[in-house]
């Protein structure tokens, strides 16, 4: 038996069709709407208690003082040039103001200073409650090479005051970071503090070149005392203010990890000759299409896979309209985020597996046809790859045996370490942001460079990536680049945030989220 349809009831059926398409995307936009104004997983604590006995200040003659302190810091030029290479004698000349700016530290019995590696620092500061875990501060001392001959405005080893700015190479890497820690203990212990925490501080030489006599010896030391770190603190992201699009006031990252790293070495061998009578493919040629590959056919996008995504839902309502309703729905728009992201360079490094052709090297003669191509190029390694899938993948999208493959270094991305609402390290880094800089959101986010306290991981599941220097639009360009610079406000603040998180880490234990 066959069933007849009419003209009415197809009409009637495509009706029915357009009426759960339309009740569909009613449903969606209520939705999405409603979660646009009520989401928010940046939650925050109930009451803390209250461990400050010292009120984060400074007198006009202590910030004088600093200052004076920071621009002879920063006039020392304590260079790792290579990892053969370092100005040893400016390390020692460090090593000597550090003993004559801060007197109470070094001559404190409260605090246990040991020299590791010949230039690195080691401070333990003991708590008065042996059951509490310790937690350690990092820094590092030494400098990238800088050369006022690439167009300062200032020598870059004069700490020239320009504009209410502190000119200088190591201005914001990273001896903000060791003078500021060590200036805020030095007030405390000044004002009688003696902490409930133990805590240590370590102060690396050698950071630049990835610290194998500095952290990696610390390491060592402590784990020989079987040392275990409920955090640790370094140097890492920062207070980004103006920098991402439609975010309504400054946001501070706190990094909970780093990307990978590998550099591969790209090689091809052929037969020399002249070049009046050249191959129809050169070694060059072969190469250059090799490196072309893996430049048109970039790692895969992997946003939504690592912390990056938590970075965004973080900072959610603190954008503006339609920003927060992308960020607030990114079950929804996750694709139409990463797309933007990819596009431009900076952000493009938090959605994926990185590639960068680093170095090219071939040919010893204008009409010889060369024996010997090479090339080198470096990965930054996403939170949800291994280094094994990424020289895999290199392996695949340059797929000519031709074309020699070797590893020459790298490592896996670093442990994503926690930033729950129990996560101890995590919630004091954010409530000392909180306290020193109330207007500022604090959300997780991923290191795409990488420090020396990847060494730590040993001794602590909980390391975060934090200092707080504000990063203003162009200051990307001041990174181990030209005209590195701090405000001189901004490095009151960063003495402050550290005098404040010494007193906030001797909490027992962190509040309930309020409901």
């Amino acid at each position: 038996m066959k069933t007849k349809f009419t003209k009415k009831t197809v009409l009637k059926f495509l009706g029915i069709l357009l009426l759960i398409l339309l009740l569909s995307v009613l449903i969606l936009f209520a939705v999405v709407i409603g979660r646009t104004f009520t989401f928010k997983v940046n939650t925050e604590l109930g009451e803390w208690e209250n461990a400050t006995t010292i009120h984060p200040s400074l007198s006009p003659e202590q910030k004088k003082q600093l200052l004076e302190n920071f621009k002879v810091a920063v006039q020392i030029p304590t260079v790792s040039f290579s990892e053969s290479e370092q100005n040893t004698s400016a390390l020692q000349e460090f090593n000597l103001l550090l003993r004559r700016v801060f007197p109470k530290i070094f001559s404190s019995s409260l605090v246990q200073h040991e020299t590791v590696g010949n230039y690195s620092h080691l401070l333990t500061v003991p708590g008065r409650d042996p059951d509490l875990e310790p937690y350690m501060l990092l820094a590092h001392m030494d400098v990238v090479p800088a050369d006022e001959a690439d167009g300062w405005d200032a020598p870059p080893f004069s700490a020239r005051e320009l504009n209410g700015f502190i000119y200088g190479r190591g201005t914001i890497d990273n001896k903000q970071s060791v003078m500021g820690i060590l200036q805020a203990l030095e007030y405390l212990l000044e004002r009688g503090y003696a902490p409930r925490r133990s805590f240590y501080i370590g102060l690396g030489h050698d950071e630049e070149i990835s610290g194998p006599q500095g952290a990696v010896n610390i390491v060592k030391l402590l784990k020989s005392r079987g040392v275990k770190l409920l955090y640790v603190l370094d140097e890492g992201l920062t207070i980004m203010d103006g920098v991402v699009d439609g975010l309504i006031g400054p946001g501070a990252l706190i990094g909970v990890s780093e990307k990978g790293q590998a550099t591969v070495k790209l090689s091809v061998s052929t037969s020399p000759g002249h070049s009046s009578m050249p191959p129809r493919e050169s070694g060059i040629g072969i190469l250059a299409s090799a490196v072309a590959r893996l430049e048109k056919n970039r790692m895969p996008n992997l946003f939504g896979h690592g912390p990056e995504r938590a970075t965004f839902e973080h900072l959610a309502h603190k954008f503006g309209w339609p920003y927060r309703m992308v960020m607030s729905n990114l079950w929804l728009f996750s694709s139409l985020l990463s797309g933007v992201l990819e596009g431009q360079p900076d952000t493009n490094a938090f959605v994926r597996t990185t590639t960068a052709v680093t170095m090219f090297n071939s040919g010893v003669k204008i009409n010889v046809m060369p024996a010997y191509a090479e090339a080198f190029v470096n990965f930054r390694i996403h939170s949800s790859q291994t280094l094994q899938e990424v020289l895999k993948l290199v392996e695949s999208t340059i797929s000519d045996k031709r074309v020699r493959v070797e590893f020459v270094s790298g490592f896996d991305p670093l442990p994503i370490s926690s930033y729950e609402e129990d996560t101890f390290g995590y919630q004091i880094i954010k409530k000392t942001v909180h306290d020193i800089f109330p207007e500022v959101t604090v959300c997780p986010g991923v290191c795409v460079g990488n420090t020396d306290s990847r060494h730590y991981t040993e001794l602590s599941p909980d390391i975060y990536r934090f200092a707080p220097s504000w990063y203003k639009p162009g200051d990307s360009a001041r990174f181990h680049g030209v005209n590195e610079r701090i405000s001189i406000q901004n490095y009151e603040e960063i003495v402050l945030f550290y005098f404040q998180l010494m007193q906030n880490s001797d909490i027992r234990r962190l509040p309930v989220p309020r409901s």
